[in-house]
């Protein structure tokens, strides 16, 4: 009885870990292997290099403005969908029921469309002649406002991060909702008996209860600023937008292979953006796990 349990469980786990170490694994160190090559992309062999890859990166301005964008994105994009998600979510647990999923349905409509169709859409919102944002400014008389959005340096990476905000925020409402609604009645009522306004009990209640998955929706942010390839890819025009103003480090990797035919340079450029990905992650969990335990 005993050997059939594991020749089952073998023959339902092993053709997983087969295909999982094929298809996910084996590209990882495939990267990991050409990131110390010259390889071209197309050339049968490829000499080892080492680090040098790895040493070049630190002198390249165009990458550096990458990383300097990222950064900006890590820090702007995950802080201000996590802000807006839960002040809408904690505004409509104050609104009536049916109201309230009303809400709910069209803050998450943006997840209904693919990334590449909300950039595309954006691309014409941002149009400096017929955009609808330039046109509603004109027809207000904020003249004085409108601005080619994505071709000013000083506006683009603003416009791209407005875009990531808009096309996420709507998920986090749903989740942060959901947290919320979770949380016993009782603890609202008590707060309310004690006098607590509605900021007292957001930051006393709210918030300490839905950590959980604040933390979640940092991780995933993260992810999603770190790489941001997607939108800055169709919205901005020529290698990482006006004056690299939106160069991403995914930007930066697909045009040094696919344009200049460096994929041991740019396969490093993948090992870096994997590691800084992963450091984000651990980071945020290690946080997560450490305020749980210094509330229990």
């Amino acid at each position: 009885m005993r050997h059939g349990r594991w020749r089952f469980l073998l023959g339902a786990l092993v053709p997983a870990l087969v295909l999982h170490v094929v298809f996910v694994l084996s590209p990882y160190a495939q990267a990991f292997y050409l990131s110390l090559t010259d390889w071209t992309g197309v050339a049968g062999q490829a000499s080892f290099v080492g680090v040098d890859n790895y040493v070049r990166l630190g002198g390249d301005s165009l990458f550096l403005d990458a990383v300097r964008n990222n950064l900006v994105l890590l820090a702007v994009v995950p802080l201000v969908t996590i802000g807006i998600g839960l002040f809408l979510a904690s505004m409509l647990r104050h609104s009536p029921a049916r109201l309230g999923q009303g809400y709910r349905i069209v803050y998450f409509f943006p997840q209904l469309l693919s990334l590449v169709v909300i950039a595309v859409l954006w691309s014409f919102v941002y149009n400096p002649n017929t955009g609808l944002l330039n046109s509603g400014l004109r027809a207000i008389g904020l003249d004085g406002l409108t601005r080619s959005w994505l071709a000013e340096p000083a506006w683009a990476l603003v416009a791209v991060m407005a875009v990531l905000v808009w096309s996420s925020v709507g998920f986090y409402v749903v989740l942060f909702s959901a947290a919320i609604e979770g949380i016993p009645a009782e603890l609202f009522e008590a707060a309310k008996l004690d006098g607590a306004g509605r900021w007292a009990t957001f930051w006393k209640v709210t918030l300490p209860l839905v950590r959980e998955s604040v933390q979640v929706a940092f991780v995933y942010l993260g992810i999603a600023a770190l790489d941001a390839f997607a939108v800055v890819q169709i919205m901005t025009v020529g290698p990482g937008g006006p004056d690299g103003a939106t160069e991403v480090i995914g930007m930066s990797l697909y045009r040094t292979a696919f344009s200049y035919g460096k994929f041991g340079y740019a396969s490093a450029m993948g090992v870096a953006l994997f590691f800084a990905t992963l450091t984000l992650a651990v980071l945020a969990l290690r946080a997560g796990r450490k305020e749980r335990l210094e509330l229990a």
